[in-house]
């Protein structure tokens, strides 16, 4: 007997279904637009508290310990009392810790109000990934990449408007505002489709990676740096290296969310043409090149173009190393995807802080090209890895 279709199914089950599916995406574009609303705060941040490039990378440090501090506490949390207060908890604390950031101009309320942030990120990444998974399930065919698109969109709608905001003149406090009223409104959205629990594969929730699994890991965190540093460090470097004004500092962001929004929508059609390897192959040199024109040209149009290659370098290289994780034979896939998940994020979350310390040490520029040259590493054990 055939398998009864979506439209077979009963009414009441069907809109559930829906419901749930827009909750996902809803969730996905919180933490997108949380991760734009954050960017522009960089340089803010850094200016108004007088912060030096490794003071700076101390106080992002701050925020990657916040996350993947709350990662594994959100997991817990969700199995024991369910997703809904987990999801709250975590859209509160980056409402309440975007408006002080916004206004602090010390190290000693910066560095507890950016655990907080992160901690809230973690949170929300880790609920929503839990809900993303058991929703996929439930509907029978792939969507994790249309999930994680809607994050770059998030991401680069956020960044658009926060652009558009500052060149109008509203300023950082009240951008800032709008930023966390748009994250209410999509989190009273996503309220009805949360799921009550959600139930994962049997094994521990976190392993250290080993063997193939560890460079997969590894792999992983160059790329989850290099997306960091954009987001950390961009809007900085086009500011203090490239003379330009908060408002057009924005611009680099964006530039990278735009490929990497469109090369993640695009993705399962690129990895069925080119195949696995050539997309990490090609990836990694495309992102690479990226870094390389946006150090190495001094026009703030080719910092720009840079970006913006980056962002298509680095768009489905992670997607093909968690398809990876899950194909290997040295860990069960239930332990290796969320060891190469937590692995990866310590390079978004910890690695723009190295980034800090690499350019006290020579300069931002110097410290790009470290990531240029870490991605051609990735490119390389493209051609080796078995996908």
């Amino acid at each position: 007997m055939p398998a009864l279709s979506a439209t077979d199914a009963p009414p009441a089950h069907v809109h559930r279904h829906r419901a749930e599916v827009w909750s996902t995406r809803f969730l996905f574009l919180i933490v997108g637009l949380g991760t734009a609303a954050w960017a522009p705060l960089v340089p803010h941040v850094k200016a108004q508290a007088a912060l030096g490039e490794a003071q700076l990378g101390l106080l992002l440090l701050c925020l990657g310990i916040g996350s993947i501090a709350a990662m594994p506490l959100a997991g817990a949390a969700a199995a024991k009392i369910g997703l809904r207060p987990v999801l709250m908890a975590g859209t509160a604390a980056i409402s309440l810790a975007l408006p002080v950031l916004a206004h602090a101009n010390s190290v000693a309320v910066l560095a507890p109000v950016l655990l907080l942030f992160g901690a809230g990120m973690g949170a929300i990444d880790c609920g929503m990934n839990l809900q993303a998974v058991a929703v996929e399930k439930a509907s029978g065919r792939p969507m994790m990449s249309g999930f994680h698109g809607l994050y770059s969109l998030g991401s680069l709608v956020g960044a658009l408007a926060a652009g558009a905001l500052l060149f109008a003149g509203l300023g950082i406090d009240l951008t800032t505002w709008l930023a966390v009223a748009a994250i209410a409104l999509l989190f009273a959205a996503s309220w009805p489709g949360i799921l009550a629990r959600t139930t994962t594969a049997g094994g521990p929730a976190f392993a250290l990676p080993r063997g193939t699994v560890l460079v997969i890991g590894i792999l992983c965190c160059i790329v989850f740096l290099t997306e960091g540093s954009v987001l950390d460090w961009s809007a900085v470097f086009l500011a203090q290296d490239r003379g330009l004004d908060p408002a057009r500092a924005t611009l680099g962001y964006a530039a990278f969310s735009v490929t990497m929004t469109a090369g993640r929508l695009a993705g399962d059609w690129i990895v069925a043409r080119l195949g696995r390897s050539p997309v990490v192959v090609l990836g990694g040199l495309c992102a690479a090149a990226g870094l390389a024109l946006s150090v190495l040209v001094p026009a703030w149009e080719a910092a720009l173009a840079g970006y913006a290659l980056i962002g298509a370098g680095c768009a489905n290289i992670v997607p093909v190393l968690f398809t990876a994780a899950g194909r290997q034979d040295a860990m069960p896939a239930s332990v290796a995807v969320p060891a190469v998940t937590t692995f990866g994020y310590a390079g978004v979350l910890a690695g723009p802080a190295l980034i800090g310390f690499i350019a006290q040490a020579t300069s931002l520029p110097f410290a790009f090209l470290t990531v240029a040259v870490l991605l051609v590493g990735v490119a390389a054990a493209g051609r080796v890895l078995r996908f």
